[in-house]
């Protein structure tokens, strides 16, 4: 019953993400539509859902088990972008489609190192929204560290595997070698989300807290 309710939570969050991909193909300022796509880490945070490149940042403060919830989290995030996705193409947003599938087809045309390097960078700043979020003893800081390592990303045009989930969806882009690349912005994701954790980590053994 655990799992199924945690598969369940990370549908609704590959939704979730999946809505702020759709408010960012849909505005017509780059940066407006960055800033907005916070929507999405904003409901996960907010609702406690499951996010696989927020809940990979915390492997390491966990047991074993976790690593496992880590996968089935991807795997309902995988499902819930692939829902919404299919669901855009059936809407009249045509527009968001051909977005979509040429955002998807500058994606596909870049290199796998290039690829990886771009989704080490975005869960660098996916774990400093979510820190933010959990620790900021401010409540104006919360939100803002959020907003910031939202937008940042997207601006910046970094690789998250989630949101590449909904765009390769709903620009009807799958394939082999779409797959081939979500998983190594899998990969990516998940060095940059626990990168600056084991530092910190290393930081206070050598301190010896």
């Amino acid at each position: 019953m655990k799992q199924l309710v945690a598969f369940v939570y990370a549908v609704l969050a590959g939704i979730s993400i999946s809505i702020g991909g759709l408010v960012f193909l849909s505005s017509e300022s780059r940066a407006v539509g960055a800033v907005m796509f916070s929507v999405g880490l904003f409901a996960v945070c907010t609702l406690g859902l499951g996010l696989f490149t927020g809940r990979v940042c915390y492997v390491f403060d966990n047991p074993p088990a976790y690593t496992a919830e880590c996968l089935l989290i991807w795997l309902g995030n995988l499902g819930g972008a692939f829902l919404a996705g299919s669901a855009v193409r059936l809407t009249r947003l045509s527009a968001v489609a051909e977005k979509a599938q040429a955002l998807s087809g500058t994606k596909l045309e870049d290199s796998p190192l290039s690829v990886f390097i771009l989704a080490v960078f975005c869960n660098i700043l996916i774990y400093l929204a979510v820190e933010s979020y959990r620790n900021n003893p401010h409540q104006l800081g919360k939100y803002l560290g959020m907003l910031l390592g939202v937008s940042v990303f997207v601006l910046a045009g970094l690789e998250h595997c989630v949101a590449n989930m909904f765009y390769f969806t709903a620009g009807g882009a799958w394939s082999l070698h779409a797959l081939l690349y979500i998983g190594i912005m899998t990969v990516g994701n998940a060095l940059g989300g626990v990168l600056f954790p084991l530092c910190r980590k290393l930081k206070a053994y050598s301190e010896g807290k």
